[in-house]
């Protein structure tokens, strides 16, 4: 254990590597007091003197379990609850206001963790809501295929501006593994948690009185809901996504049901959707 760390965090530390099955390793503890929140760092090594592997069988979900038995047991400040408090405000990026990068990172960071998305178009369609333009790019690296994600700001016309910054530059939070694991999990959150119902009884009234595009947006973002309608060169619209800023959510329209496709919101009028 290293130098000079007090004795309650080294007593800590090895009741959480040994609840952990790490006891009996060697390993290090690290004190880290450059940010305001305190905490240690312990690092170790998962082959034992026999050369067997330690097993690590749902070990990030024990070691939670272990960290949280260990906050009420001494008193400590839950960590997940700091992390939360900590996570950046989601708002539009503002290019005049200068320093874009630490901006974009903010507003990224924000919506890749504080909503729900399921495809890189709806994590785009959110993040286009707050100037930030989020591209996929893909190549190879001495010959081995990669992909990444780049973002950029925007102006309020939707126009990037400024140079773009690769996810890597930001950090591997809001990278493209980890873009991906978040469209894993929370397809699996959103059906089990049957999220989507919020939204898509609120559209379905607001497509039944609404007389005009523009007043379906005032009516929708009073219930807490941003609408994006993408279009092509000739005015046909090809898609529609709905953020639904109460429940965390953000859907394509075909999630909600064919009846909230962007094909329907290409009729000819608002009286031949309310027909429907």
């Amino acid at each position: 254990t290293s130098r000079g760390l007090g004795d309650v965090y080294k007593r800590q530390a090895k009741e959480y590597m040994d609840k952990l099955g790490y006891g009996n390793q060697p390993y290090m503890v690290y004190k880290h007091e450059d940010i305001a929140r305190h905490h240690v760092h312990i690092v170790s090594i998962r082959v034992d003197d026999t050369g067997k592997k330690i097993n690590d069988k749902f070990e990030h979900v024990r070691s939670k379990q272990i960290t949280r038995e260990l906050e009420q047991k001494y008193g400590l400040h839950p960590a997940e609850k700091k992390q939360a408090a900590e996570r950046p405000e989601l708002k539009k990026v503002d290019y005049a206001a200068g320093d874009v990068k630490h901006q974009i990172g903010n507003t990224v960071k924000a919506a890749c963790y504080g909503y729900r998305f399921q495809s890189f178009g709806e994590y785009k369609a959110l993040l286009a809501a707050y100037n930030v333009c989020a591209e996929e790019v893909k190549g190879e690296i001495n010959g081995k295929p990669y992909q990444g994600i780049v973002y950029s700001a925007m102006n309020d016309k939707g126009e990037k501006v400024g140079n773009p910054v690769k996810a890597s530059r930001i950090g591997k939070s809001v990278g493209y593994e980890a873009v991906q694991r978040r469209m894993e999990k929370s397809g699996e959150a959103i059906k089990n948690g049957k999220l989507k119902e919020r939204t898509r009884k609120i559209v379905a009234t607001a497509m039944q009185t609404a007389r005009s595009r523009k007043e379906l947006e005032r009516q929708l973002k009073k219930q807490g809901i941003d609408v994006v309608f993408r279009q092509n060169d000739n005015g046909r619209m090809y898609g529609v996504t709905f953020i639904d800023h109460d429940s965390r959510v953000v859907l394509n329209g075909s999630r909600l049901g064919k009846e909230y496709s962007a094909n329907v919101f290409n009729a000819v009028s608002y009286t031949h959707l309310r027909a429907h």
